[in-house]
């Protein structure tokens, strides 16, 4: 058995992951170079795409958002032992939940709208999530497996409501009727011109707010709460957990619930910020990527947002780069991204050792 790797904490969160990225871009560039493109060239559009305008950057921005929301769902029930791969199920009810919400009370005011909107995504993310989390802590049926199912059934259940019960009837489409403009999240570029501000005009909005306050909330929670530290235990040890008078069940459910929750944040984003109904498949995969986002931020919030904005870079870039050059298609720029998911996740622990080996002969020097 290996003895464990000492690392500061700036270098296992911040170092280990940037070496992954630079190596993984490394390979990808390999990739673009064999396929006959210059892969500075491909750099270069995907940055610019990205970064390079305003209209790039809010694009990037909103991709980023909802990132942060699911790396978050995921990096929780991580925390507590737990793999939640059911975002896109979560994140789909609740979208069924802002939905239910905003066309039954459009008698309300925004001000009130909005906040209710909000809690019924979180409600309904919750409540699906609960379920593989209470089947998981009472009758170990093993969460990755209950959460793959639910995410199945979550996309025949939203189908089904969407072309027989919800959908309007002056529509050919499987989507509900437009919700109330007040209940509408204010895109970002509408705030601004209010201070006399002008911003390109682009799908982010005030939704990217609420998910850095959620990772506050996170760190909050894991780090700096009497629950995080339980949820943390039950994480690492559950028999030691048990000695100690935490009930790793209660804990189990309790970190599903939470994650669900958070998951919600990407139908808050994607429905109440820029569709403003609700329709068939607009998670549109990203509550997988969440767990991609998770492993490489280290299930810490400021990792997350990290991992979140080279993703947003990745999407937005990726479909500039799509563009520019016809030969670099998105099927490519997906194996890109998964390159970059093999190197912070399956090839972590090398960088880790690389790294820690780096530490110890700098040690030794000073010494």
């Amino acid at each position: 058995m290996s003895a464990p790797l000492d690392l500061p904490k700036w270098a296992d969160t911040v170092l280990v992951p940037a070496i992954s990225v630079v190596a993984a871009f490394l390979v990808a560039g390999l990739v673009v170079l064999g396929i006959g493109e210059n892969p500075l060239s491909a750099t270069r559009y995907l940055i610019q795409g990205s970064l390079g305008t305003g209209e790039g950057l809010g694009f990037t921005l909103f991709y980023m958002t909802d990132f942060i929301f699911v790396g978050l769902a995921v990096a929780v029930a991580y925390h507590a032992g737990l793999f939640n791969i059911g975002g896109e199920g979560q994140a789909t009810l609740a979208g069924l939940g802002i939905a239910l919400v905003l066309n039954n009370l459009t008698f309300l005011p925004g001000f009130l709208l909005i906040p209710l909107g909000i809690l019924g995504a979180a409600a309904f993310g919750a409540a699906w999530a609960a379920v593989p989390g209470y089947l998981q802590a009472k009758r170990g049926s093993h969460i990755v497996i209950t959460t793959i199912m639910f995410n199945w059934l979550a996309s025949v259940l939203i189908v089904y409501l969407l072309v027989n019960v919800l959908r309007e009837p002056q529509s050919m489409n499987p989507e509900t009727r437009a919700f109330p403009e007040a209940a509408n999240i204010p895109f970002m570029h509408d705030v601004f011109a209010a201070f006399g501000i002008e911003i390109p005009a682009s799908q982010l909005n005030l939704t990217l707010v609420l998910a850095l306050a959620a990772s506050y909330f996170v760190w909050l929670l894991i780090y700096r709460s009497r629950l995080g530290y339980a949820i943390r235990v039950v994480g690492s040890n559950p028999t030691a957990a048990v000695y100690a008078g935490i009930s790793p069940a209660r804990i189990i459910i309790i970190a599903m619930v939470i994650s669900g929750a958070l998951a919600g944040g990407l139908a808050v984003n994607e429905l109440m910020g820029y569709q403003h109904r609700l329709l068939l498949e607009f998670t549109s995969g990203y509550g997988f990527v969440g767990i991609a986002v998770a492993l490489m931020g280290r299930a810490h919030p400021v990792g997350i947002i990290l991992a979140s904005l080279l993703f947003g870079i990745l999407y937005q870039g990726g479909a500039e780069l799509a563009f520019e050059q016809p030969a670099i298609t998105r099927d490519m720029v997906v194996v890109i991204g998964g390159i970059i998911i093999l190197f912070a996740g399956a090839l972590d622990g090398l960088f880790r050792r690389l790294v820690a080996h780096l530490f110890t002969r700098q040690k030794l020097a000073r010494a």
